[in-house]
C-alpha cells in the first residue's frame, strides 16, 4: 500500500511538473532552424567551403619548414688514393671521411612565382562558397515550408475537433429537446431514438478528432527536436491570405529559386575545375632559399662554434611533358560534370515552370472552394435553424433536423479544409521562390 501511495505521489508529481510551451508560427519556425539536422549540416558545409577559400589563398603564399636531421655513422664513407710512392703498382687506400656524429638543422622558404592551378583554384573556392550558401538558403526554405505544413495540419486537426465537437453539442441539445417534448408526449419514441442516434454517430467523429490532433502534434514536436514528454500548446488559426499574383511568375522564380542558383555555381566550379586540369599542361615556376647549420663531431659535446652556417637561393622550373594522357582524361571527365550540371540546369529551370503553373491552378481551385464553401456554410446554418424551428412547429420531422446538422457540419469541415488547401499551397509557392531569408549566415 505504501508503494502504491508513493507510485501516485510520483505520477502526480511528474504530471504536474510536465512542461506546457505554447508556440506560435514564428517561434516554431525559429525553433526548427536550431535544431533540425538537415540546417545544421548545409551551415557545416558553409564553413567547410569558407576553409577552403582560406586553403586556396593558402597555396599561392609563401610557405617555410624548418628541418633537422641526425645521422650516426655506423661505418663511414671512404675515397680511395693511389700509391704515390709507387703509382705503376695499381694500389690504393681507402680514406674515411666525416665524423661519427653529424647534425643538419635550417629553414627552407618556397614561393610559387607561376602556377596557373593556384591562382584558379582561388576563384574556384570563392565560387563554390557562393554555391554553399544558396544551398543552405535551399535547405532553410523546404525547414521552413515542412515546418509551416505541419503548424496547418495542427491548426487543420484542431479546427475540425472544435467544428465536430460543436456539431456534437448541437446535436446533444437537440436531444435534450426531443426528450422533453417525448415525456410530454409531443414527439414519438422513433423521434427520441432518431435524436439519440446522431448523438451517438457523431461521438465517434470527435474522439478520432480529439486523437488526430494529439498524432499531428506529435508530429510537429518531432520535427521541430521538441522532447516527446513536453506538452505544445499550438496558437494561432487556420485563416485564409491572398497570395500576391505578382509572385506567380515564372521568371521572378527562376530569379529567385536557390537550388537553381546553387547548381549555376557548381556549373561554373565544374568550369573551372577544367581549366585547373588544363594547367596542368603549363609550367610551374617557383622560387626557393634555405639557410642551414651543419657541424660532425665523433662524441656529442657540440658547441656553437661547432656549426658551420651555408645557405643559398634559386629558381625552380617545373614543366609536365607526358603523363600517359591523365591530364587529357581528367580535363575530359571535368567537361563531363560541367555538361551533366548544365542539363541539371535546364531541367530544374523546366520543372520550376511547370511546378509554378500547378501551383496557380491549385491556388485558384482552392480559392474557389473556399468561396464556395463559405457561402454553403450560410445557407446550411439557415437550413439547420429552419429545420429546428419546424421540428419544433411540429411542421417538421427529426429526419430534417439530422440532415440538416450534417449538412452543417460537412459544410463547415470542407471550407476548413479549402482554407488548408490553399495555405499549403501557398507554402509550396514561398518555397519554390526561396521566399525566406536565412536568419544566420
Amino acid at each position: 500500500m505504501q508503494w502504491i501511495g508513493y507510485s501516485v505521489c510520483v505520477s502526480l508529481i511528474f504530471s504536474l511538473n510536465a512542461q506546457e510551451r505554447e508556440l506560435n508560427m514564428d517561434e516554431a519556425i525559429q525553433l526548427a532552424a536550431k535544431n533540425n539536422n538537415s540546417l545544421e549540416m548545409a551551415r557545416l558545409e558553409m564553413s567547410k567551403a569558407d576553409q577552403q577559400v582560406r586553403e586556396a589563398y593558402g597555396n599561392a603564399m609563401p610557405s617555410l619548414s624548418f628541418d633537422g636531421t641526425y645521422t650516426r655513422a655506423l661505418k663511414k664513407p671512404v675515397f680511395f688514393l693511389p700509391d704515390f710512392d709507387n703509382p705503376d703498382n695499381g694500389e690504393v687506400t681507402p680514406i674515411e671521411i666525416g665524423s661519427d656524429n653529424s647534425i643538419a638543422v635550417g629553414f627552407t622558404a618556397i614561393q610559387v612565382l607561376f602556377n596557373s592551378a593556384v591562382f584558379t583554384g582561388v576563384g574556384t573556392a570563392k565560387i563554390y562558397q557562393k554555391s554553399s550558401r544558396e544551398l543552405y538558403r535551399a535547405e532553410y526554405n523546404k525547414t521552413v515550408s515542412d515546418v509551416k505544413k505541419a503548424f496547418y495540419q495542427v491548426l487543420l486537426s484542431q479546427q475540425v475537433y472544435e467544428t465536430t465537437k460543436a456539431s456534437m453539442a448541437n446535436a446533444e441539445e437537440n436531444f435534450r429537446n426531443v426528450k422533453i417534448l417525448n415525456q410530454q408526449g409531443i414527439v414519438s419514441d422513433y423521434d427520441l431514438i432518431r435524436a439519440e442516434v446522431q448523438v451517438e454517430n457523431i461521438r465517434p467523429r470527435v474522439i478520432e478528432a480529439e486523437q488526430n490532433v494529439l498524432v499531428v502534434t506529435n508530429a510537429l514536436k518531432i520535427l521541430l527536436g521538441i522532447d516527446a514528454e513536453t506538452k505544445v500548446r499550438v496558437k494561432g488559426e487556420l485563416a485564409l491570405l491572398e497570395v500576391d499574383s505578382t509572385l506567380l511568375n515564372a521568371q521572378t522564380a527562376i530569379e529567385n529559386n536557390a537550388n537553381l542558383h546553387a547548381l549555376q555555381y557548381q556549373k561554373q566550379v565544374n568550369r573551372e575545375i577544367a581549366t585547373i586540369r588544363r594547367s596542368e599542361f603549363l609550367p610551374t615556376l617557383s622560387a626557393f632559399g634555405n639557410y642551414q647549420w651543419q657541424a660532425q663531431k665523433n662524441s656529442f659535446d657540440f658547441a656553437q662554434k661547432d656549426f658551420v652556417g651555408t645557405s643559398q637561393v634559386g629558381l625552380s622550373l617545373s614543366i609536365n611533358l607526358f603523363n600517359g594522357f591523365q591530364t587529357s582524361a581528367r580535363v575530359y571527365q571535368a567537361k563531363i560534370d560541367e555538361l551533366k550540371v548544365e542539363q541539371q540546369v535546364r531541367y530544374t529551370r523546366e520543372s520550376i515552370k511547370t511546378t509554378l503553373q500547378s501551383i496557380a491552378l491549385r491556388l485558384e481551385e482552392a480559392h474557389k472552394r473556399v468561396t464556395s464553401q463559405s457561402r454553403t456554410v450560410e445557407l446550411a446554418e439557415k437550413s439547420y435553424k429552419i429545420a429546428n424551428t419546424r421540428y419544433q412547429t411540429g411542421s417538421g420531422t427529426q429526419l430534417e433536423v439530422n440532415d440538416a446538422d450534417l449538412a452543417l457540419l460537412q459544410a463547415r469541415l470542407n471550407r476548413i479544409q479549402a482554407v488548408y488547401d490553399y495555405m499549403v499551397t501557398r507554402v509550396d509557392l514561398e518555397e519554390i521562390l526561396s521566399y525566406h531569408n536565412p536568419t544566420q549566415n
